[in-house]
């Protein structure tokens, strides 16, 4: 068996003991709301974090790509119109495959 194989068998493991752990939490501590609040905001953050290391990143170095950095801020104005997900989406695309086609790195 390949590492690949080991790694996707060992994370489809974690994923299913932290679904599980999520079902037998007690409710009391469901309540709490600070562990609440921290529930609603680390997934917000993780995807923050995401997004910022796929728009500066190339590999293990850091790069300028005006393009992606456009298509990147295409998407927030989008987003802060409240443009629907898909919108969002071909909108970045769309910024970031002109300014490409433009000759712009």
């Amino acid at each position: 068996m390949s590492g690949a194989w080991i790694a996707v068998l060992v994370t489809s493991a974690g994923c299913y003991a932290l679904k599980f752990a999520g079902l037998t939490i007690p409710e009391r501590l469901l309540s709490d709301p600070r562990l609440r609040r921290f529930a609603e905001l680390v997934p917000v953050a993780l995807l923050a974090a995401l997004v910022a290391v796929e728009a500066v990143a190339k590999g293990n170095a850091l790069v300028f790509d005006p393009a992606r950095l456009a298509g990147l801020a295409a998407a927030v104005v989008a987003l802060l119109l409240r443009a629907p997900f898909l919108v969002v989406i071909i909108a970045a695309a769309a910024v970031a495959a002109m300014l490409r086609l433009a000759g712009v790195a």
